[in-house]
């Protein structure tokens, strides 16, 4: 970003944090996955000692070793903590990062007790209580927002505890997850006991809890990447009780902590107005988007494209955005309205004769039972088309609408492709790793049901339905019988019936024709009976062309987003780098 200085010092640059007016906090924040980095880049700067500064009576963090040392001494000899010799030493280069002079770096094991978890025996219902002691697994921390948690889903009851190896933790224990997954951080409000997936710290000194616990939120990646095991990883009690902890003087581990949930509250409602712009956006893209696709006049259109161009910048700053913009363009077009209306054209009435008799010749020929087509009332046509067009049904112009082969194909290592609804669902023909079948199953389908180029294909079965492909290639391929196969009749341009099938008006028949729940299908007599709109042949050439253009357009739009946020991306990863 041009002009992006950073202040001398980082300690500097980030105390100083205004979100609204530092240019480097509102890169950061609209960056992808921004305020993430963000809350990396607080908890970076406050563990290095960058953003706060030492004052007169901090007291040293000699002294404050020196008190947890006697308070452990004293712990041993009552009998209330075991004897064990933690390994303290370690070379500079363990060191992660530097900090400031009058900070030590010592181990966790130094600063409290480590403390495993049990469960009791799940079958065993005397070993649990509805109002027993407060007991926590890793899925009780799963998006848990706030820093402090009582109690899990379960409680045990006291043979649970004495039965097992978990053990009562009290206030103030930094509860850290030690597999599946390793990281999950908190602290306990009151006393709790945990399974076996944590290594929780009990701090020997009272006011360490909240600086371990911002330090252990930092260091967590770092732990599960250094974890080891073969069925799952996970970090012991001694690997954890060696993990390495910058330790400043208590009072200013007190000020680190307020400075940082300061700035993660900032964090917080940037993630907030994040949201809410979003939402903000999705309804205005909504709003002019679905006016512009059901403009009914020139006069309505012409309003409703102004009110698009005034928030044109602002409109398509998202993938999705275009997506919608795009959909809303075909959907313009196949109601007449992005390029004109030419009076002396051939009306489409006489292209779809010419087509009704294209198509009883090919039914005839290859023995499919002629067409029988429904008329289409009034109350079925959803919208007024121009002077000129037609309403007709889809199979009014295509020869045949049919699916694949219903019986299960043959495998083979090769021979003919044999495409699935996951080769297409793209919208173009994917023919890596497909499924082959042999030449003689081909040769035994009939030609009807063997696509060809210009033919659409169109996902009728599951999740996916919906989806049109066109075919343009000259390759032997067959598909499954969940893909609909249409042939286009000559009198029809087929780049124009490919169109007409990707648009939000045809998909909605779609939708409102679709069958069963666990796997949604959209019959064929329906597929056959969709009504769609027919301009006459030379307008659907312009209609193709200008559509083009204008998915030409929004390819680029794509391609210009993507540069610009992955430009956005470097530049906030380097101030982070650079502040960190």
């Amino acid at each position: 970003m041009a002009g992006l200085r950073v202040e001398e010092g980082s300690a500097r640059y980030l105390s100083q944090i205004e979100p609204t007016h530092t240019r480097g906090f509102e890169l950061l924040a609209t960056a992808q996955e921004g305020v993430a980095k963000l809350r990396e880049l607080v908890l970076a700067m406050a563990l290095q000692g960058k953003l706060t500064k030492p004052e007169a009576g901090d007291g040293s963090v000699d002294s404050l070793l020196d008190e947890i040392k006697g308070r452990r001494e004293h712990r041993v000899a009552s009998g209330e903590l075991r004897v064990d010799k933690p390994s303290l030493r370690f070379a500079d280069d363990q060191i992660p990062f530097a900090v400031p002079k009058h900070w030590h770096w010592v181990r966790l094991g130094q600063l409290g007790q480590i403390v495993g978890g049990g469960t009791p025996k799940s079958d065993d219902t005397s070993m649990w209580s509805p109002a027993g002691i407060p007991w926590l697994t890793p899925a009780d921390l799963y998006r848990l927002r706030e820093k402090t948690i009582g109690r899990g889903r379960r409680d045990i009851s006291d043979k649970g505890l004495a039965k097992s190896s978990a053990r009562v933790l009290p206030a103030g224990t930094v509860l850290f997850s030690s597999r599946a997954p390793i990281g999950y951080v908190a602290i306990a409000r009151n006393a709790l006991a945990t399974n076996q997936g944590f290594k929780s710290c009990v701090p020997h000194v009272p006011g360490l809890a909240d600086y371990l616990y911002w330090y252990l939120k930092h260091a967590a990646r770092g732990i599960d990447a250094a974890a080891s095991g073969t069925t799952f990883k996970e970090v012991s009690g001694t690997e954890f009780a060696c993990v390495l902890v910058p330790l400043p003087p208590l009072a200013e581990q007190h000020r680190i902590v307020a400075r940082v949930e300061e700035l993660m509250k900032r964090c917080d409602a940037l993630e907030q107005n994040g949201r809410l712009a979003d939402e903000q956006h999705a309804r205005l893209t909504s709003t002019l988007f679905d006016a512009l696709a059901a403009s009914e006049s020139a006069h309505a259109l012409a309003e409703n494209w102004q009110r698009v161009a005034e928030h044109f910048d602002l409109l398509l700053d998202r993938a999705e955005a275009i997506d919608a913009f795009e959909q809303a363009t075909q959907q313009i077009a196949v109601r007449g309205g992005l390029v004109p209306q030419i009076d002396s054209e051939e009306h489409a009435e006489l292209s779809l004769e010419r087509a009704s008799k294209e198509i009883a010749a090919y039914r005839k020929q290859h023995v499919i039972q002629p067409l029988n087509s429904e008329p289409i009332p009034p109350a079925q046509r959803p919208f007024s088309v121009p002077r000129g067009w037609a309403w007709a049904r889809l199979e009014s112009v295509f020869k045949v609408i049919t699916d694949g082969d219903h019986q299960a194909p043959p495998k083979s290592e090769s021979g003919v492709a044999f495409l699935t609804i996951g080769n297409i669902t793209t919208g173009t023909l994917d023919f890596n790793h497909c499924r082959y079948v042999p030449q003689d199953y081909w040769d035994r389908i009939g030609e009807y049901r063997r696509p060809e180029r210009g033919d659409l294909l169109y996902t009728v079965v599951g999740a996916t339905y919906g989806r049109p492909a066109l075919v343009d290639t000259d390759r032997r391929f067959c598909v499954q019988r969940h893909i609909a196969i249409l042939k286009p009749a000559g009198e029809i341009n087929r780049a124009y019936l490919h169109t007409l099938m990707r648009t939000p008006f045809v998909f909605a028949q779609a939708a409102s024709s679709v069958t069963g729940t666990a796997q949604p299908t959209i019959p064929l007599r329906p597929l056959r009976n969709f009504v769609v709109p027919i301009p006459p042949l030379g307008e659907q050439r312009r209609i193709v062309a200008r559509v083009e253009e204008l998915r030409r357009l929004c390819a680029n739009l794509r391609r210009r987003l993507t540069e610009a946020r992955e430009t956005q991306s470097r530049l906030a990863d380097a101030l982070v780098a650079e502040l960190a």
